[in-house]
């Protein structure tokens, strides 16, 4: 048995709880006189209730109504509304503070406990007391009434239970009769003399004496005459009763402090208790023995309560309270074709989908007397030899193997030869063997039916469960990765990033899978291969796939879908948790908390639209569209964010919506009727700058008449070439008055005298004699220049009259004032025929699409035949001769009033007669190819993040965040500021620029490492700035730097070395081994040269003992590093004459003679033979130096200090430097960039998928 935990606050001390009956609420009433009211599903606070004064100790809900009553230390019981969120009213009488509130099942009553030594009953509605039960001669702690019968249950610190007939008080409230006074005098008169005559409403019937010290807590048993009870002596009392008496059964003993509450479990036969020695104990009802106890270090419990309806319980301790249950209540089930394998009532039964049967298959093991069993966690079948695996959590985790009947009777066979053993989880992976996980000892184990010798496997990593796999493969959980892992070739085949997983859900033909862990899915190919990735707030409870490939999955309250692309939705909401099994067009089959099989109707159409607008399935979409009523702003937001605001016009009735979605698709029809209807500026002004980016001529002439924006409609008139207009908006500013536009038209028209004269109207003088003389209006510019009083001889300056040219306005190319801009012809989108709505109100007029896919759809010929020359009356004739559309009732502001000719009427489209066949024909084939707008070429920098799953290749493509995820998953790496220059550099060298003439942006062109692939789009990879060859070159560099002893430059050259192997690419095998071996020299150097700047920096320091044995150390470890043989002849060298020099001369022996193995010159070989006489003759070291060269070691990259063999070490994932485990989790000191300890699947140094 094991505490699951749904659901934990952390608080002031809580002094009661509280479950509602139906919602997912828990109230909380705490030590500091405030209530609590939390959603444990969700895991927030949903309100907080302060009106008591001082601790809070009583609390509950009521079972139907919208209420809850609290009782206190400040000696008041509150009723709240908490949909009002206040206090409705406060029943006062209690002289002491009030332990414990709770509401009667059935009647308006509400019963209360009090340090006063009585228990009050109260009705509630009408606010009085109608019974004071008084005989209890200390604190009365706890008060209930019982759920059935007219009874309550007390428990007092006078060490007695007592249980008290409630009847007479049941059958007063039946008659009417008055409640009794408040007044406490009056109440204790009123039973004095109800005791002389026995006629009291409210008698004891049992007094219970067992505890030997203060009783805290006492219930009844939901159906059964018990009445269990605990106090402070440590104990927990069942006692049973009937009419006549009552008498304790048994005690069960165990906690050792005070026991504050004790439950009967609703739905078991357990007994729960919590004590102050901070432990929740279980207990066996019918043997009194103790099942399982659950331990919190800090937190001492104070109460106690169950779900009315549900497998939970709630404990309030010193720091908040615990929502928990006790156990697993998901049914262990398995899909087989058209059946379901499913456990109920320690049966296996079968469930079969066609036609609805459901019978027993097979009898499993029950937990004996006194003892618990776990119920079976998971189910494995196999079809091939009728038999099924079972696993629970019995015993530290076991699996059972069940054959199963050949011939179904629908009667529970009995248990026959069965097979149980130690094990996580057990699986089927053939037809006479299963695997078994051993969870303590990691290890995976092969069986076979007729139990012969095991196969041992190691997993690659720690497993914590397992799950089916396509084959002989099977999925194994990690605390951070889900791996997908072959059985017989005992080989990991690919990985995914799924933390936790706790259940897994396939496709029907396996080829998708769902991972399932607490908060998250995770969907991927059989590969595993993400596809997307899902979180919820709350718990998800399990999942399966439609014949579609679309995930159902269900969480605490709801039914959700999740289509591979990401895209997810609500279904319908749930009451309680189920769990699916499986789902077949609108029935939903699902399993219950009690392993009933249920069938829920859901309506898929909302799923169903989306993966038909992914799959391009337009004449589904039209389908649903018509015939279903998927409506809603979710639906409108997700087809406007997808690209499809023209699919989305059909689904809005508001104006204001309705022109965003109309401008967005470019249906300018729609967007000028919710113009019209709307009727402000600033959609006017939208309404015309669309317009005209579209080449709308007339309807933002419209436009800027509903807005009366002059400027724009004379300079769109000049623009256009239309005099005519123009000269009439001249007019208009005469007649308004405007100076400003008169001129600005006059202007446009190239009107010399009208700008002459309306500079002299508007005092501008010599502005106006500059103009008249400029332009050889002699006689004008004399009268200026008389009635403004300016001699003919002070005017200096003035322009050549024969250059003057006048400003004409712009000729239009076509000479037809009304044309709009020419546009494409294309043909119409399947969404832009109408919709036959029916009663949902008429459908949108037909509009231009933008979506490409959508122009692009096969419609029939009428409809493709709609060029503009030959469209319905809405689109006119293509020439402007037609009124625009909406033009018609609008009032010309200019006063020209001439609407132009019939436009169909001139072109003969309004003739009757029919085609024939061969113009029909032709017609049709020139629909069929007619232009379709060219649609956007694929990105060669897409091409390559296409073709190549290497980092660097990304990198190149701009494809930057792909490239850290795929350096962290094959490298471990954590930091990238280091590999900073390198991105940018790879990105700006995997293209040119090109100018093709001054001041315009230059071009850029994509460099290609393999050019002459011409041809195959997936043989395009980006060039290559970091290769092997250069590589080299720099290896030499840092040899010759460490050669010279230039210590800090090789540092650099190798370091920079080690960063830029991530970028080499390897055409062969023989490539990728040798950038491997480049790897291995620089760490090595780097860890070498890094111990020699070390002993360096220690030789500087005083020579005490300490540094002077460090000093040898160092050099000593300097040797062991994999060096090129100079390089280690030369580490030797220096580490013989540091340990002569410090009197190690064992150690200085050592390595003269590993000296001499490596051949050195002459002299340097005489030196070495010379200091092994010495050595041998001392024989000693002076220091203890902790250095052992005949032990095997590797060194710690980080404290230059050896780990031999046997010791724990970890490696960094990118350069595989070994480190002590109290480096984990840090950043590597070599490559200074993965994460020291952390899993990786090692670098793709390979383009190709070799």
């Amino acid at each position: 048995m094991q505490m699951l935990t749904k659901f934990e606050t952390k608080s002031s001390r809580v002094k009661g709880v509280a479950f509602h009956p139906r919602r997912p609420w828990i109230l909380a009433s705490l030590h500091n006189g405030s209530i609590q009211l939390w959603d444990y599903r969700m895991g927030t606070l949903l309100e907080r209730f302060e009106e008591h004064e001082g601790p809070v100790r009583g609390i509950s809900f009521h079972p139907t109504q919208e209420l809850f009553v609290s009782g206190g230390d400040d000696y008041k019981v509150k009723v709240w509304n908490y949909r009002t969120r206040r206090c409705i009213f406060t029943l006062q009488g209690h002289l002491d503070y009030v332990r414990t509130v709770f509401f009667h099942p059935e009647q308006p009553w509400i019963i209360s406990a009090s340090d006063d030594q009585t228990i009050r009953i109260w009705n509630w509605q009408s606010r009085q007391c109608i019974a004071v039960l008084t005989g209890h001669n200390h604190y009365v702690m706890c008060a209930q009434f019982h759920p059935t019968d007219d009874l309550v249950v007390s428990a007092c610190l006078d060490q007695t239970v007592r249980v008290w007939d409630i009847s007479g008080l049941r059958r007063k409230s039946a008659a009417g009769a008055q409640p009794m006074m408040a007044d406490p005098l009056s109440s204790q008169r009123m039973n004095a003399q109800g005791d002389l005559f026995n006629v009291t409403d409210v008698v004891v019937k049992f007094v219970l004496e067992g505890h030997t010290r203060g009783v805290n807590w006492a219930t009844f048993h939901p159906t059964m005459p018990l009445v269990l009870s605990c106090g402070d002596d440590r104990q927990v009392k069942i006692w049973r009763m009937n009419e006549s008496r009552a008498w304790e059964v048994d005690t069960c003993r165990g906690h050792y402090n005070n026991v504050n509450a004790s439950l009967f479990h609703p739905k078991r036969d357990f007994i729960i208790s919590n004590s102050e020695d901070k432990t929740i104990r279980v207990w066996d009802t019918s043997r009194r023995t103790l099942l399982q106890t659950f331990r919190r270090e800090q937190d001492r419990f104070w109460c106690l309560t169950a779900h009315p309806e549900l497998n939970l319980f709630a404990g309030g301790h010193d720091n908040g309270l615990l929502v928990f249950k006790l156990e697993r209540e998901r049914p262990a089930a398995i899909i087989h074709q058209n059946s379901l394998f499913y456990v109920k009532d320690s049966q296996v039964r079968l469930h079969d989908f066609a036609t609805g049967n459901d019978a027993p298959m097979v009898s499993i093991r029950s937990a004996p007397a006194g003892q618990y069993l776990p119920p079976p966690r998971s189910m494995s079948f196999n079809p091939a030899e009728k038999a099924i695996l079972l696993t629970s959590d019995a015993e530290g985790g076991t699996y059972e193997l069940y054959p199963l009947p050949r011939q179904f009777t629908g009667q529970a066979a009995e248990t026959g030869q069965t097979h149980r053993a130690a094990g996580s989880c057990a699986l089927w992976i053939g037809r006479n063997r299963f695997v078994v996980l051993d969870k303590a000892e990691q290890q995976l184990v092969v069986k076979t039916t007729p139990n012969q010798n095991p196969r041992m496997i190691k997993p690659p990593a720690a497993v914590e469960a397992i799950f089916p796999a396509p084959g002989t493969q099977i999925l194994l959980a990690t605390s951070t990765s889900v791996i997908l892992f072959d059985v017989q070739t005992r080989q990991a085949i690919a990985e995914i990033n799924a933390a936790s997983v706790k259940y897994v859900a396939w496709s029907a033909d396996m080829s998708k899978v769902a991972l399932l862990s607490k908060h998250t899915v995770v969907v991927a190919t059989k590969q595993l291969e993400q596809l997307c990735q899902i979180h919820e707030t709350i718990r998800i409870k399990s999942a399966v796939w439609d014949d579609s490939s679309v995930l159902l999955y269900s969480t605490l309250n709801h039914i959700k879908f999740a289509l591979t692309q990401g895209d997810s939705g609500i279904i319908r909401t749930i009451d309680n948790p189920i769990y699916l099994v499986r789902v077949q067009s609108g029935d939903l089959h699902c399993l219950d908390r009690e392993g009933n099989v249920q069938i829920l109707k859901i309506d898929p159409t909302e799923y169903k639209f989306k993966l038909a607008l992914i799959h391009k399935n337009y004449e589904e979409v039209v389908s649903i569209i018509r015939n279903s009523n998927l409506v809603g702003q979710s639906i409108i937001a997700y087809l406007q964010k997808n690209g499809y605001p023209e699919i989305a016009l059909h689904f809005v009735r508001d104006d204001t919506a309705r022109f965003e979605l109309a401008l967005e698709c470019g249906n300018m029809n729609i967007a000028l009727e919710t113009a019209k209807a709307i009727d402000k500026p600033a959609y006017w002004d939208k309404f015309s700058q669309e317009a005209l980016n579209r080449g709308h001529v007339r309807m933002a002439e419209l436009a800027y008449q509903r807005v009366k924006a002059y400027e724009k409609l004379s300079f769109l008139y000049s623009i256009t070439g239309n005099t005519e207009k123009l000269e009439k908006m001249q007019k208009l500013s005469n007649i308004r008055g405007d100076l400003q536009s008169r001129f600005q038209n006059a202007f446009y028209l190239g009107d010399i005298e009208d700008r002459v004269r309306t500079l002299r109207e508007a005092g501008q003088h010599a502005l106006a004699y500059l103009t008249a003389k400029t332009h050889g209006l002699e006689e004008e510019a004399e009268t200026i220049r008389a009635a403004a009083g300016i001699d003919k001889a002070e005017i200096e300056g003035l322009p050549d009259a024969s250059e003057a040219v006048l400003l004409q306005p712009a000729t239009p190319i076509i000479p037809s004032p009304e044309l709009d801009w020419p546009h494409l012809r294309v043909s119409k989108g399947v969404f832009e025929g109408g919709f036959d709505f029916g009663d949902k109100g008429a459908g949108p007029h037909p509009g231009m699409s933008r979506v490409a896919d959508l122009a692009g759809a096969a419609v029939s010929a009428d409809e493709s035949s709609g060029a503009w020359d030959i469209d319905d009356e809405a689109e006119g004739n293509g020439f402007g001769a037609k009124t625009a559309p909406g033009f018609e009732d609008d009032v010309d502001l200019l006063g020209d009033g001439d609407g132009g000719d019939d436009a169909e009427g001139g072109w003969g489209i309004d003739d009757d007669g029919e085609l024939d066949a061969e113009i029909t024909a032709e017609a049709t084939a020139a629909a069929a190819a007619e232009f379709v707008p060219p649609q956007p070429g694929v990105s060669e920098l897409d091409v390559w993040s296409r073709n190549s799953s290497v980092a660097v290749d990304q990198i190149a493509a701009g494809n930057f965040e792909q490239a850290m995820k795929l350096l962290r998953d094959q490298a471990g790496i954590a930091s990238f500021e280091a590999l900073r220059p390198a991105f940018l550099e790879i990105y700006s060298a995997s293209r040119s620029a090109l100018t093709m003439m001054p001041f315009s942006p230059a071009s850029r062109i994509p460099l290609r490492r393999n050019p002459a692939e011409s041809g195959d789009v997936s043989k395009y990879l980006p060039a290559q700035i970091y290769s092997l060859a250069s590589s080299l070159e720099q290896l030499q560099q840092g040899y010759r730097a460490t050669t010279a002893a230039k210590f800090g430059d090789a540092l650099d050259v190798f370091r920079r070395l080690l960063l830029s192997l991530i970028f080499v690419v390897a055409d062969t095998a023989d490539d990728a081994k040798e950038i491997k071996e480049l790897l291995q020299i620089c760490r090595e150097y780097v860890i070498g040269i890094s111990i020699e700047l070390e002993r360096a920096s220690v030789s500087k320091e005083a020579q005490d003992e300490e540094c002077s044995t460090r000093l040898v150390e160092l050099a000593a470890y300097f040797t062991h590093c994999q060096l090129r043989a100079d390089h280690e002849k030369l580490s030797l060298r220096l580490a013989m004459n540091t340990a002569y020099k410090h009197k190690c001369y064992k150690a200085a022996g050592e390595f003269a003679q590993r000296l001499l193995e490596l051949a050195p010159a002459p002299q340097i070989a005489e030196k070495a033979r010379k200091m092994i006489t010495i050595c041998d003759r001392q024989s000693r070291d002076a220091l203890p130096v902790k250095y052992d060269a005949r032990n095997p070691f590797v060194l710690c990259a980080a404290s230059y200090t050896p780990i031999h063999k046997g010791e724990a070490a970890t490696t960094c994932p990118y350069c595989q430097a070994s480190y002590k485990p109290e480096f984990a989790d840090e950043l590597c000191r070599v490559c200074t960039i993965s994460q020291i300890g952390a899993k990786a699947t090692g670098l793709r140094l390979l383009a190709s998928s070799e």
